[in-house]
């Protein structure tokens, strides 16, 4: 038991930190979750303190051999400082989980895209016959799934700045770095800052290991072998252009048999071939196991067409880089809603993708009024008080042949508890148009 006699703290009471307290136990450590928030619940089978008797903690030394942070948590917010005040050794639930298990990893991060990237590796594993799972910030916690004991032959590994903030030793086989644009500064200092914890991925990758790079990103990738990858027309290892794949030039598939659409989507399917390659499959095989892949909810999503008007939910475009990328990827004229938490983001640049693509603006959320007063001299632009309403509008303001996209270039905590709520409230008020 290599935790036998020892007691940690674990910080945060959701999946992540659940996930740490579970595998910490299991190697024999006594474990206490700590959550500040008032509606945190209590953890069945395990001491709790939460809400304000959190937040009055006192910590001494000695109390704790290790406190372990749930990625959602800064170490520099007061709590976790409670504990490395006090000498207690802190670390990530990512990097805690990491240093208890051997199984292969590919790691995924960028500002856009790694959730469908993450899914699409795991699914391209599966379906050649290597067993994986989608992991990390994405689906179960990489603590989860190393205290479930069940073997993989790789982990299709989903990891944010928050997580990768906390990494010491943490390493994959294959490291893609898909994107990068501001984003989070709600929690960073500014941009410097929220590019350091990124790009921590590549701090101890070694020339046995390849790094995954989109072409023309400004990253260093440490000591790995770097291969680049473009659906845009930029010089790379690995392109894509009129439906086919190339590798140095040369075809290598056909997009043909994919239900992935846009340029965006086929730099992840890009991504996806060429961590398969690290792992030794092969292009044939790879593009017919993606074949099976069905798009993730939320992710320029069609809903529906009604009156030769398509209905498509992007809700997971919580950052610009997100809402230009769906902007870029359409054929249609456009009809955007969008709107939501303020995260202090400048939306001025987004000015230059609207001219003759999009035909009007609906706002919703904390942000409305200062969305209208941006592009209020650009185009048509109305406010909605909520969902229905704004679909409501946006119908009206569209023609036939048109696209309207909810793609909200911000969170969604202002009004939802989250973007798949946000965007199971589009659906539900497109499916109830007539």
């Amino acid at each position: 038991m290599k935790f036998a006699s020892q007691h940690f703290a674990i910080l945060g009471a959701g999946r992540s930190g659940l996930g740490a307290a579970r595998l910490a136990r299991l190697h024999g450590a006594e474990v206490t979750i700590f959550d500040e928030g008032d509606k945190a619940k209590p953890v069945e089978d395990f001491p709790c303190v939460l809400g304000q008797p959190a937040r009055d903690l006192v910590v001494k030394p000695g109390d704790f051999d290790l406190v372990i942070i749930s990625p959602g948590l800064d170490e520099h917010w007061p709590l976790p400082k409670k504990f490395t005040d006090a000498g207690v050794p802190l670390v990530g639930e990512t990097e805690f989980a990491f240093n208890l298990t051997d199984m292969p990893m590919a790691a995924i991060t960028g500002t856009n895209g790694k959730s469908t990237c993450t899914e699409l590796i795991a699914a391209l594993f599966n379906g050649c016959g290597m067993k994986s799972i989608p992991c990390g910030n994405h689906g179960m916690s990489l603590s989860e799934v190393v205290a479930s004991g069940v073997r993989h032959d790789v982990l299709a590994l989903e990891i944010s700045s928050f997580q990768l903030e906390t990494i010491k030793n943490f390493r994959a086989k294959a490291s893609l770095w898909l994107n990068f644009a501001p984003d989070h500064l709600d929690r960073y200092p500014g941009m410097p800052e929220y590019f350091a914890a990124k790009a921590r991925i590549f701090e101890n990758v070694t020339a046995d290991d390849v790094a995954i790079v989109r072409a023309g990103e400004n990253v260093s990738s440490g000591q790995a072998q770097r291969w680049t990858f473009s659906a845009y027309g930029a010089e790379a290892d690995y392109t894509y252009a009129g439906g086919k794949f190339y590798l140095h030039g040369g075809e290598i598939g056909s997009a043909a048999g994919l239900k992935l659409r846009g340029k965006h989507n086929m730099e992840n399917v890009l991504a996806a071939l060429m961590t398969g390659r690290v792992f030794g499959l092969e292009f044939s095989a790879m593009l017919k196991a993606m074949e099976s892949y069905e798009p993730p909810r939320h992710r320029c999503e069609l809903v529906r067409t009604l009156r030769d008007r398509e209905y498509i939910n992007d809700s997971k475009a919580t950052n610009l880089h997100a809402l230009e990328a769906c902007l870029r990827s359409q054929e249609r004229p456009i009809v955007l809603i969008a709107g939501g938490k303020d995260k202090q983001l400048d939306y001025t640049p987004l000015r230059a993708e609207l001219k003759g693509q999009v035909r009007a603006m609906v706002f919703i959320g904390e942000i409305a009024q200062q969305l209208e007063q941006t592009f209020g001299d650009l185009l048509p632009c109305k406010r909605g008080k909520d969902m229905a309403e704004a679909v409501s509008i946006a119908t009206e303001l569209a023609q036939a042949g048109d696209a309207i996209i909810l793609s909200p270039g911000t969170s969604s905590f202002d009004m939802y508890t989250g973007y798949a709520q946000r965007g199971d409230v589009f659906r539900d008020a497109v499916n109830s148009l007539n």
